[in-house]
């Protein structure tokens, strides 16, 4: 069993957010799989299940998405290295899409709920959502849309990254690293 975790904030105001892109990376994975949904209150999230695969978008805000990983990694008995999580990244450019198993969370709220909930271990698919340059507080810019010439890339960015999410448990880091890493949105896009 292998478990997707996309982290984002529910309700309509959080969408299209940067903070969200690891929601809507998890709805393609749910659509490309043709996953069933399997929610339980106590998961705290929406969850979806296709044969030995799991997709969870919790439902707790970003800052307590450790509880929702925590209770399906527990009810399914997962190990940290059974699950990756898919998150926002201002660290690294717009459009940019890097792999690694554990690490920091580089101020992220919602890896610190997950390292505190189930370790470092877990695999994270990082996507670039770029910094402010507008002298924007980081919190008011992940919680703000994308561009409108952002989010005429962000499909075809998407995309990509479920393709690579396809293959994340089946090929080695340093081959999907090798395969997929995006240095920014130019990778997908034109």
């Amino acid at each position: 069993m292998r478990l997707f975790v996309g982290l984002g904030n529910p309700g309509a105001r959080y969408e299209e957010t940067r903070h969200n892109i690891g929601f809507r990376l998890i709805d393609v994975l749910v659509e490309r799989y043709e996953a069933v949904d399997i929610s339980k209150k106590s998961f705290h999230g929406q969850l979806f299940k296709r044969n030995d695969t799991l997709f969870l978008k919790p439902l707790t805000y970003m800052n307590l998405s450790g509880k929702s990983v925590a209770a399906v990694k527990t009810f399914y008995k997962l190990s940290a290295e059974d699950i990756a999580v898919i998150h926002d990244d201002i660290d690294l450019p717009f459009g940019a899409l890097r792999l690694k198993r554990g690490g920091g969370h580089g101020g992220h709220n919602g890896l610190k709920s997950i390292d505190a909930a189930i370790g470092r271990e877990y695999l994270r698919v990082r996507m670039g959502v770029g910094k402010p340059t507008d002298g924007r507080d980081t919190a008011d810019y992940v919680l703000s849309a994308f561009t409108p010439q952002e989010e005429a890339c962000i499909a075809p960015w998407i995309a990509y990254a479920a393709d690579l999410c396809e293959k994340l448990f089946d090929l080695s880091l340093e081959e999907l690293k090798s395969r997929y890493t995006l240095k920014g949105i130019d990778g997908v896009c034109r």
